[in-house]
């Protein structure tokens, strides 16, 4: 594949077509309910342009014929891809009928420091097709309907069924975490604290990040075994932090096996009650008194992008009867394990952490 770009200057959009390509809410009320009813094209033209690597293949603006040969596909269908995509501003459509970049679609390339091609992916995987239909039923029942559509669980699905999507997952939560970790870094104060405990940390990226901005702490990494098998390499054996850094392959909602100065516990409580329950208490039981707890979730209730969180929510539900919390339900299922809750701050657009200590 070719990425191309052009010597002469970008052509100026016509702002009348870019007024008409624009996904802003739409005055009358029954054209929005239309678009709205049509969401899934939006999806699934994201998919397509993901997939075709459209956004890697260009640069500065092109006609769509040289886009198109540099993706090996016809100029007619991906001209009507792209127009769709530029109604809702991802790339720009210009009167002579260049196509550019706009800062949507350049989180499609897979070389953009901020990409969410592999996020793209995973929210638009064939499974999701099967299961959204079923939101009803899910509602009605208020649990999964993925055991139903597949005649398994959903990660036994994923992993034996339809491993390319379990590498899209894989990679698209090593993209979400990535991006997150730096956040986390900056918010956290870390003032006192000589041990912390990333506990379901995935990779450890959030582990990594805190440890490289504070060189005199220690932390230990705990996730399932086939999860910490793929750590950051910053943590592993002959990594840089590996001095600093102690992995323990467990499940936390079976026990806490150690103590720290601060336990992160980052998008993990959105299984069943049941399982959060456990999870917390085994922290709590393990903490020596005054510990720090810092719990990090998506919130449903209070967020600049709840249209994403709740999205996800409803998503948690079809494929395991999960549920992302609002601020009350998450402060109810913290205290109910023992713990105090003390400031609440925004972490990013998509994130809060919710600050807590073991009562002394």
């Amino acid at each position: 594949m070719t990425t191309l770009s052009t010597t002469t200057a970008a052509p100026v959009p016509n702002p009348d077509r870019s007024a008409a390509c624009t996904c802003s809410a739409t005055s009358q009320p029954s054209m929005r309910l239309r678009e709205l009813a049509f969401g899934a094209a939006c999806s699934a033209a994201l998919r397509a342009a993901a997939r075709l690597r459209v956004a890697d293949a260009l640069d500065d603006p092109v006609p769509v014929a040289d886009l198109a040969a540099a993706v090996g596909i016809e100029p007619g269908p991906l001209r009507r891809l792209l127009h769709c995509l530029a109604c809702y501003g991802v790339f720009t459509e210009a009167e002579d009928g260049t196509f550019g970049h706009t800062e949507l679609s350049r989180r499609l390339r897979e070389d953009d420091p901020n990409s969410l091609r592999d996020i793209v992916l995973w929210c638009t995987e064939p499974w999701t097709w099967d299961v959204w239909p079923r939101l009803d039923e899910a509602v009605r029942s208020g649990s999964s309907v993925f055991q139903d559509v597949f005649g398994k669980e959903f990660f036994d699905y994923l992993h034996e069924d339809a491993t390319e999507s379990a590498r899209v997952f894989n990679r698209a939560m090593t993209t979400s975490s990535v991006q997150s970790a730096l956040d986390v870094a900056d918010l956290l104060d870390l003032t006192g604290v000589r041990t912390v405990a990333d506990i379901g940390g995935g990779q450890g990226h959030v582990l990594a990040s805190l440890l490289e901005r504070h060189p005199d702490v220690t932390g230990t990494l705990m996730d399932l075994p086939g999860v910490v098998a793929r750590a950051d390499a910053r943590l592993r054996d002959e990594g840089p932090l590996a001095a600093r850094t102690r992995i323990v392959a467990g499940d936390c909602r079976e026990a806490v096996p150690f103590e720290a100065d601060l336990y992160v516990i980052k998008n993990i409580l959105e299984w069943d009650d049941e399982s959060t329950r456990r999870c917390l208490a085994n922290i709590t039981a393990a903490a020596r008194p005054g510990a720090r707890v810092v719990v990090i979730e998506n919130l449903v209730d209070d967020s600049a992008s709840m249209r994403f969180t709740t999205a996800m929510d409803l998503l948690l539900l079809l494929n395991v009867g999960g549920a992302k919390h609002t601020r009350q339900s998450l402060v109810d299922r913290i205290t109910a394990a023992g713990l105090t809750v003390g400031d609440v701050q925004p972490v990013n657009a998509y994130l809060h952490a919710f600050e807590c200590a073991v009562p002394v």
